[in-house]
């Protein structure tokens, strides 16, 4: 499943990266070690010194014993019924594929930057993954789920908080300016805009994704 949500990535976003994540997966002890705050199922933990990255996903167990009757097989079901898990999973690659790619472009990337990307990346996985007849209906019931249907955790900083927010509201506006795409059946024209937001860095992509229509 890791490696699916990868291809599924640098296929819409037509990249491709050397590192894949799966490789990168540490179990609940390694990821303490690294300094993972165990408050969530999947974390990215990143460190940087003398110009060296490295780089490891933590997955929580439970969760990618949820996904497990999954990974083979087409994705529908699992959309159903492991929406949530899914988004999960594909938060944690869309992290370790951004953070690889703007590295490889000797580009530094922001929090909210990162936050603001995955929440886009699980929209458009989601939605490409079910493009074709009902997509629209499909379009707008995600919309909800994924930015208006939300809830944040509790022992969140003010700081946190305010990031999470801030990364709903600007990759909200983003994605519901790609309707008219649904809508109109463009795919070609929903990749081209997905594309280019995504080659955009630091302040010129948040200033992108809170444009309003």
């Amino acid at each position: 499943m890791i490696g699916r949500v990868q291809e599924h990535l640098e296929a819409i976003y037509g990249i491709t990266c050397a590192a894949r994540a799966e490789g990168f997966v540490v179990d609940t002890e390694a990821a303490v070690q690294l300094g993972a705050t165990g408050r969530c199922d999947e974390e990215l933990l990143v460190h940087e010194a003398e110009g060296e990255l490295e780089m490891a996903l933590y997955l929580a167990p439970a969760l990618l014993h949820r996904l497990k009757p999954y990974e083979s097989g087409p994705l529908d079901s699992l959309l159903e019924r492991e929406l949530d898990g899914f988004c999960q999973l594909a938060e944690g690659v869309s992290h370790f594929l951004y953070v690889a790619h703007t590295a490889t472009h000797g580009r530094t990337v922001s929090l909210l930057e990162l936050e603001a990307q995955a929440e886009v990346d699980k929209f458009a996985l989601c939605l490409l993954h079910r493009w074709g007849d009902g997509v629209e209906a499909w379009a707008a019931e995600l919309l909800g789920r994924l930015f208006d249907r939300v809830s944040y955790r509790e022992r969140l900083s003010e700081a946190e908080r305010w990031r999470y927010e801030e990364a709903n509201r600007l990759s909200r506006n983003f994605c519901s300016r790609l309707m008219g795409h649904v809508t109109g059946r463009r795919l070609e024209r929903l990749l081209t805009d997905l594309r280019y937001a995504y080659r955009l860095g630091a302040e010129a992509k948040l200033r992108h994704f809170g444009q309003v229509s």
